[in-house]
């Protein structure tokens, strides 16, 4: 047991990312679905109404439980939130643009196909959206050098 927590302290980052990361994408798989299969809607709308319930719920996961960012002042939670969204906003247009492909160009709009081009759109928007987030959102600011430790 305590070499699972060691392992899992030393990948926490990795881990979290990978859980939450997990839980998002059944949530916009789910809501896809609904949107899509059972309310009828076009598949890009359903996967941008989806993008904005999904956005909101991974700011907050991330930021929380995967990257532990700690903001002191509304400005600095503000500038998180709105980079966060405008990262998210290029790999919502980057699945759109997956999604029109396979359901309106090659005509995968029905069933499971349809859920096999949303799959592949979540694939390339997980990979995307981590990176954009650990370089660039929540990176980690640099701790000032101690004159002891110089």
């Amino acid at each position: 047991m305590k070499k699972i927590i060691e392992l899992y302290k030393k990948y926490r980052e990795g881990i979290d990312y990978l859980f939450w990361g997990g839980v998002a994408f059944v949530l916009s798989m789910f809501l896809f679905w609904l949107f899509a299969a059972k309310f009828g809607w076009n598949e890009v709308v359903a996967n941008t109404v989806n993008w904005v319930i999904c956005v909101i719920f991974t700011f907050f996961t991330n930021k929380f439980f995967v990257f532990r960012s700690k903001t002191e002042e509304a400005k600095a939670f503000f500038r998180e939130f709105l980079s966060f969204t405008a990262a998210r906003l290029f790999t919502l247009i980057l699945e759109d643009i997956i999604i029109w492909i396979g359901c309106s160009l090659m005509g995968y709009n029905e069933g499971i196909p349809q859920m096999i081009v949303k799959f592949v759109g979540q694939f390339v928007v997980i990979v995307t959206n981590y990176i954009l987030s650990k370089l660039w959102i929540f990176k980690k600011k640099e701790e000032p050098v101690k004159e002891d430790e110089q």
